[in-house]
């Protein structure tokens, strides 16, 4: 099929976990609400609304929020979260076999019935420290048809043929603080692997040095959102449009490419506070200048919230409306039109450190509505919940956004 291209760019810029409850350190706010954020305000004085991206039955996982976000059905395409890692991460998987996420974790072994699960992401580890840790593992750890595959930071890959699909996991985030020793000990094949890294980590010379400077240890692997490869139509077969997916994560640059997009590395992004902003609105543009779409995705704001992190989260939000939205903003307008949206793609409650599944906050405007400067509600929660704008299925968002329906 021959596509013609449009005079139209579409940009869809989501803030990983933006979206909060009212907190009392803010006086009621929530943290959207406490942030400094006048470009989405902008936008969002155009159009707000909420979109259900976690459909009935799923976990609230990114995974499956960012798909609903992009225009598919989790019902239909959802398999898991770690073979669209691995496609970022250049492995192709075959059908029978299963992708697992890898964390490197944090655990405090208080005695064997207190095992507490103190940080999802080993304390932050950097990617060079963990990929020490990676190839011992890979060296050390014998798990018959199953090959590890190092990412970056905290996040990796254990690919296992014919591995146990169907055992329980657990998203490490999701039970932060909580004992962890019921389930550990249940002696599965999943729990079984995760206990073997505990000896092999324990002694490796980046956990003597990290405990030296007072820093977390990644003292355990954790085996969790396990899938086989999903069948996804290419983005460009379902709306008619070419484009790119940038992100630091392997999860969002994996849905990328299966939906066809093109999904580039940018140096320096991390997912984290500290990444590189200016590198991924730069790629943004670069994929505009000959594409259609763009997605642009940053990871900072879920991270803080995973974290507990108050004043980070803040951060973060005002980071991504000021050097993502608003660089963005300022750099399309060269072109002849285009419609801008902000998305949160789920809730990550500081008080609670883990996904939600409430409808997120979205708001779009065109590039005519931009011009005009129309005054209205900021980009918050509250401001959503007012608006008649709902999408109860959130793969409805992205045909009207793109005038497809």
């Amino acid at each position: 099929m021959t596509i013609k291209k449009e005079n139209t760019k579409y940009i869809l810029l989501v803030g990983d976990g933006m979206a909060d409850y009212p907190l009392d350190e803010l006086s009621g706010q929530t943290p959207l609400e406490a942030a400094k954020t006048p470009h989405m305000d902008r936008i969002a004085a155009c159009r707000i609304g909420r979109v259900q991206t976690i459909p009935a039955g799923f976990e609230p996982g990114s995974d499956v929020a960012n798909l609903s976000l992009l225009g598919y059905d989790p019902s239909l395409y959802h398999t898991g979260r770690a073979p669209l890692e691995a496609a970022s991460m250049g492995i192709n998987l075959k059908a029978d076999q299963v992708a697992f996420r890898m964390n490197l974790v944090t655990l405090d072994h208080k005695d064997e019935n207190n095992i507490f699960m103190r940080s999802h992401s080993a304390g932050d580890i950097s990617t060079e420290e963990a990929r020490q840790l990676i190839d011992t593992l890979k060296k050390e750890m014998k798990i018959p048809d199953a090959r590890i595959y190092p990412g970056i930071a905290y996040r990796h890959l254990l690919i296992w043929d014919q591995g146990p699909i169907h055992s329980r996991t657990i998203p490490p985030h999701d039970v932060l603080d909580q004992n962890m020793a019921p389930y550990l000990y249940q002696s599965d094949q999943i729990t079984t692997q995760i206990c073997k890294s505990w000896a092999i980590l324990k002694e490796h010379p980046i956990n003597h040095a990290r405990r030296a400077q007072g820093k977390k240890e990644a003292n355990s692997i954790w085996l969790w959102g396990q899938g086989t490869p999903p069948q996804l139509p290419s983005f460009e077969a379902k709306f008619g449009l070419t484009g790119g997916m940038v992100s630091a994560v392997d999860l969002l640059k994996g849905l990328g490419i299966y939906a066809g997009l093109e999904a580039p590395y940018v140096e320096g992004a991390t997912g984290y506070l500290d990444t590189n902003y200016s590198g991924k609105v730069k790629k943004a543009i670069e994929i505009l200048k000959t594409h259609d779409f763009i997605f642009v995705h940053v990871e900072a704001p879920d991270e803080a919230g995973h974290n507990g992190n108050l004043d980070e989260k803040i951060q973060a939000i005002e980071y991504f409306d000021e050097k993502v939205v608003g660089s963005l903003i300022e750099s399309i307008d060269c072109f002849d039109d285009y419609r801008i949206m902000v998305a949160s793609d789920h809730y990550t409650p500081i008080s609670k450190r883990t996904h939600t599944m409430e409808p997120a906050p979205f708001a779009w405007a065109t590039k005519a509505e931009l011009a005009s400067n129309i005054m209205g509600p900021g980009f918050t929660e509250k401001s959503s919940e007012k608006s008649d704008l709902f999408y109860d299925k959130g793969h409805d968002l992205i045909p009207a956004f793109l005038n497809k329906f």
